[in-house]
């Protein structure tokens, strides 16, 4: 187990602006596209056209002339990638590419134009003609559809627990809905760039990334190079959000063309591109069945999911996640099924799995609040589990009754009238709603390396990654109350494959993950003969734990208005309590929270990836037809902690990056019930679907 005690300082827990904010906002931050490299070139990406087919023909020859034009690389010039390479998510994932002439998706790198300047790189992409056979193409999503297979049990397999049909019959109230999610892209602020080049023998990219170690991993297998080979380097990331947790495609062709070109390469995706060719979180299509007793006590959850995948790749929407750990209730079934299509193998974005799935389970357990005729936080609170609901396991620490408790004494909660409809502000009509919430917490095998210098400072150093989350800001303030020394004490040395593996960020488990290393390696520097450096390997240490549900817990409580003459929705107030374990800096955790409910907020009333059904390509791939929420749109945002502990991990951290998207979009969607009378079980929740006759 570890060996960490708790620390005697008090740098955690101690609001702190991040340490590399001046240079952000002065400018001076450089993100993968900014770094300056000598001698390079610049390559501009050629996506597919068609949804499925097979490339006839590339005119290579009437762009080769054009200005600054070094090359073009296409399937049949690029340097073979190893068929062998693993991938965490399948065969392929995306990563095989300019392999073949195949077309399985729309948005497929079909060619790389390489120039002198990215202009000319442009201008000879957009000029490069490509003739396609077009073949018949499946892109239409449902619950239904006959190609669904059962999902893999490795994140999110099916459970049966009592006998469903029995108690949902045995009912007092039964409701049934069926809730969809459409395709919702991450739409990070930074575009996803690398660049590429040899050093003798050696391969080096710098990558807009979530995971340098990993990135290297896989990119050393596709290349068939020893790991030692390859570095990866990505200093600072203008956001993430999931889609920058694999190995990219702009990595991918950039390395292909410094190796062909003997000479450093820039691949920068397109606004567009990044929409068409990264990974989205996939459509889903839930049925629900509830059933309780008149008292509100459940009886049986039935939640059957389906989400759109694509034979590249095994990835898994955990869509039932939260319906196996919520609430209590003695007969409990979920399925979860994949439907192949043809598209771009999706991954995860924020808060994967729960946020669809929450707005699904959310949004029919304040259905049945409605047809119990009871406080919709009363049948949550009625409904709390003592142990795991599926897996009878302990909870590590539960507090999502403070949350619940605290959130509607803040809220004016025990004000609101439950009957839909009654509020009204001149032609606005007025509503609250709320929403009960999980993610799972804990850690993943990480290592770091701590080093005591002669002027006394500590260099710590762990193959982090910060996305604009405060990651070097939360990290050196855990080291300092490890080492018992000030912050300014500590030099961190972060987002270098270099510098060991660690988890990437991602799954609210990268601070975790990076500080029981970190912590790890402190206490051994603190122990008997202090050696001047230490590196410590958490992996043997993470299996010591015992088996128990381990979570972060909240609770959102809405407000909205809804104009029945436009069918403009607006939030008017959220508020998020979070139950998050330990809280390393209280500005940065709020600000990650308060984001994430934005992302919610975004989820609930804009964000909607659209494809035409007849050529299956997406129709709105930027931020004119792709909507998100901008300023006007989110009020004041209110976020809270309850005290809360994480036992078995150091400093009982748990991870705030998902929590704050998971149960916004149902929140906002039940008080958009309460406001109109109507309920909305597809999002999002458009003007077209909320306008009144």
């Amino acid at each position: 187990m570890s060996t960490y005690t708790p620390p005697t300082t008090a740098a955690v827990g101690t609001a702190r602006p991040r340490v590399e904010g001046r240079a952000k906002v002065t400018g001076r931050a450089r993100y993968s596209a900014d770094e300056p490299v000598p001698g390079l070139a610049h390559g501009a990406v050629v996506l597919s056209t068609v949804t499925r087919g097979r490339i006839l023909d590339l005119d290579v020859a009437a762009v080769q002339d054009l200005p600054g034009v070094l090359g073009v690389i296409d399937h049949r010039n690029a340097p073979q990638l190893n068929p062998q390479a693993g991938h965490f998510f399948g065969p392929d994932g995306g990563l095989f590419l300019l392999q073949n002439d195949v077309i399985p998706h729309a948005g497929r790198p079909v060619a790389l134009v390489v120039a002198q300047t990215p202009e000319q790189a442009r201008a000879a992409a957009e000029a490069l003609r490509v003739l396609y056979e077009a073949q018949p193409h499946d892109t239409g999503f449902s619950l239904a559809h006959p190609a669904g297979r059962t999902a893999s049990a490795l994140f999110d397999g099916p459970v049966e627990i009592g006998d469903v049909d029995a108690e949902l019959a045995a009912s007092a109230v039964q409701v049934t809905g069926r809730y969809g999610t459409p395709e919702e892209h991450c739409s990070a602020m930074e575009p996803h760039s690398a660049t590429a080049w040899w050093e003798g023998e050696r391969l080096q990219a710098i990558d807009s990334n979530q995971g340098p170690y990993q990135i290297a991993v896989t990119l050393a297998a596709l290349f068939n190079l020893p790991p030692e080979r390859v570095r990866i380097r990505v200093e600072h990331v203008g956001g993430g959000f999931g889609s920058k947790g694999m190995c990219g495609p702009q990595l991918i062709l950039a390395v292909m063309a410094a190796t062909m070109f003997e000479r450093p390469v820039r691949v920068t995706l397109t606004r567009e591109q990044v929409f068409l060719a990264t990974a989205h979180r996939p459509a889903t299509d839930q049925v629900i069945r509830i059933g309780a007793d008149a008292d509100g006590r459940l009886r049986a959850i039935d939640h059957e999911a389906a989400f759109e995948v694509s034979p590249l790749a095994d990835y898994i929407e955990a869509c039932t996640e939260l319906t196996k750990t919520l609430y209590a209730a003695p007969a409990i079934r979920t399925r979860l099924t994949a439907v192949p299509l043809d598209i771009l193998p999706p991954y995860s974005m924020r808060a994967p799995g729960t946020a669809p799935g929450s707005f699904a389970l959310e949004s029919a357990m304040d259905e049945l609040a409605e047809r119990l005729e009871l406080d919709p936080l009363e049948l949550r609170l009625r409904n709390e589990p003592v142990v795991g609901p599926v897996t009878g396991l302990p909870f590590s620490s539960r507090n999502l009754v403070a949350c619940l408790r605290l959130g509607a004494r803040r809220f004016g909660w025990a004000d609101r009238d439950h009957r839909p409809r009654l509020r009204r502000e001149g032609a606005l009509l007025v509503g609250t709603g709320l929403a009960a919430t999980s993610f799972s917490a804990g850690a993943f095998p990480s290592t770091a390396s701590i080093t005591a210098e002669p002027d006394g400072t500590f260099t710590v150093v762990v193959a982090a990654a910060d996305l604009g989350t405060g990651a070097r800001t939360a990290l050196a303030a855990i080291a300092a109350d490890a080492l018992e020394v000030g912050v300014e004490q500590i030099r961190l040395r972060i987002s270098d494959s270099d510098l060991g593996p660690a988890w990437s960020a991602g799954g609210s488990r990268g601070t975790a993950s990076w500080a029981w290393a970190i912590t790890e390696a402190a206490a051994r520097m603190r122990g008997p003969g202090r050696p001047a450096t230490v590196t410590v390997d958490t992996s043997a240490l993470l299996g010591e734990l015992p088996s128990m549900e381990r979570h972060a817990y909240s609770a959102v409580f809405a407000e909205v208005t809804a104009d029945p003459a436009t069918g403009e929705v607006r939030v008017r107030r959220l508020l998020g309590v979070f139950a998050v374990g330990r809280v390393v800096n209280p500005l940065m955790a709020r600000s990650q929270v308060v984001g994430g409910m934005i992302g919610g907020l975004s989820m609930a009333l804009h964000e909607e990836g659209v494809r035409d059904p007849v050529s299956g390509r997406h129709v709105n791939p930027d931020f004119a037809g792709y909507h998100i929420a901008a300023h006007a749109d989110v009020p004041g945002i209110e976020a809270e902690f309850v005290p809360d502990h994480e036992p078995g991990l150091p400093m009982g951290i748990k991870g705030v990056g998902e929590i704050g998207n998971v149960g916004t979009a149902a929140a906002i969607a039940n008080a958009v019930w309460h406001a109109t009378g109507v309920r909305h079980r597809q999002l999002p929740i458009r003007l077209d679907r909320v306008l009144e006759g």
